[in-house]
């Protein structure tokens, strides 16, 4: 089954210094169609303006993934991390049993980013962060592995039996070939592509379920692509 959700009907929220698109419900916005997907709980496209960000504020048991497309996040934690985070690097933090964090805008222009948070197979783990270029990343097929449970091919390590990936779909499809037992997600991050001859603009998203493979193509877009489990563990 592959079923196509467009872009509207994610949530909105502007609050002047932040303007974001949520795929699952989020904060003030709830919608009960659309909670989660197997362990993805959030995925949130923020828009933050220069001089504004995130004051320190607390995660427990969470799983979260930042990429940032352009601009620069500044990132403190309560483990001793002081960061940037510029466009193209992909950070990883694992909340566990608990931390403090703040992200901000460190440009003068607009900072485009994507938060993710994946549920942990392993709650009240000790706290931890990566980060890394998407350029140091294994590319193969115009997939690149951005997150693994391994840290396999130079992707970040995640305490969950997921797989996330960067598409960047060619004119001649990309054959991507799917575990039928598993879950796989889709959103158009950029641009326009074609999953299975159906045709997707930015932010659109596509649920698959029991299906062998999925044939990407396009040019000048980007996807990112979720390898899920069936169920939680």
């Amino acid at each position: 089954m592959i079923h196509i959700r467009k872009s509207e009907s994610r949530g909105v929220a502007d609050f002047g210094w932040l303007k974001s698109r949520h795929t699952f419900s989020f904060g003030s916005w709830y919608d009960p169609r659309f909670m989660d997907f197997s362990v993805l709980r959030v995925i949130n496209e923020d828009r933050i303006e220069v001089g504004s960000g995130f004051d320190t504020h607390g995660h427990q048991n969470m799983e979260i993934i930042s990429y940032v497309k352009t601009g620069a996040l500044a990132h403190k934690d309560s483990m001793g991390n002081v960061e940037t985070i510029p466009a193209g690097d992909v950070q990883r933090m694992s909340a566990g049993t608990g931390v403090l964090h703040s992200e901000f805008n460190a440009t003068d222009a607009e900072t485009h980013f994507f938060q993710i948070w994946i549920l942990p197979r392993t709650d009240n783990i000790d706290p931890s962060y990566e980060q890394r270029p998407v350029s140091a990343m294994a590319t193969a097929n115009n997939l690149t592995l951005l997150v693994s449970p391994d840290g396999r091919d130079g992707s970040l390590s995640i305490n969950q039996d997921a797989l996330l990936y960067k598409i960047n779909p060619s004119q001649t499809p990309t054959e991507v070939g799917l575990d039928p037992c598993r879950y796989q997600f889709l959103q158009v991050t950029e641009g326009g592509c074609s999953v299975d001859g159906q045709e997707l603009q930015t932010g659109d998203m596509v649920y698959i379920e029991d299906e062998p493979k999925v044939a990407i193509s396009g040019t000048g877009g980007e996807l990112l692509y979720f390898d899920l489990p069936r169920y939680s563990d």
